[in-house]
């Protein structure tokens, strides 16, 4: 898994892995309900709140990837991982602030 260095295997290990984060981030904080329960939770809250911290810590998966591959000297993989959490990053702005 650390030997690849392609671009787009980054990104798409940087759009699954925030994905696992957060999944993460529901077992540990919202453990009783069911997955189902959480989203509807975060949905109607107001401001979003819930949500762009989640997402915001979920991306500390895309940071140790980032970090694992660009330590290993496999920087095609990085960029890609980069590319990614920058967008995530976007669109975590935008929710917090238009919504």
């Amino acid at each position: 898994m650390f030997k690849k260095d392609n671009f787009i295997y980054g990104c798409i290990l940087g759009l699954f892995a925030p994905i696992v984060g957060l999944l993460l981030l529901k077992y540990y904080k919202f453990g009783r309900l069911s997955l189902k329960e959480v989203l509807q939770f975060i949905y109607t809250q107001p401001g979003h709140g819930i949500l762009t911290a989640g997402l915001s810590v979920s991306l500390m998966m895309n940071a140790f990837f980032f970090t694992m591959y660009v330590n290993a000297r496999r920087d095609q993989t990085g960029k890609g991982l980069f590319v990614t959490t920058v967008l995530y990053g976007v669109i975590i702005l935008l929710i917090k602030y238009l919504s």
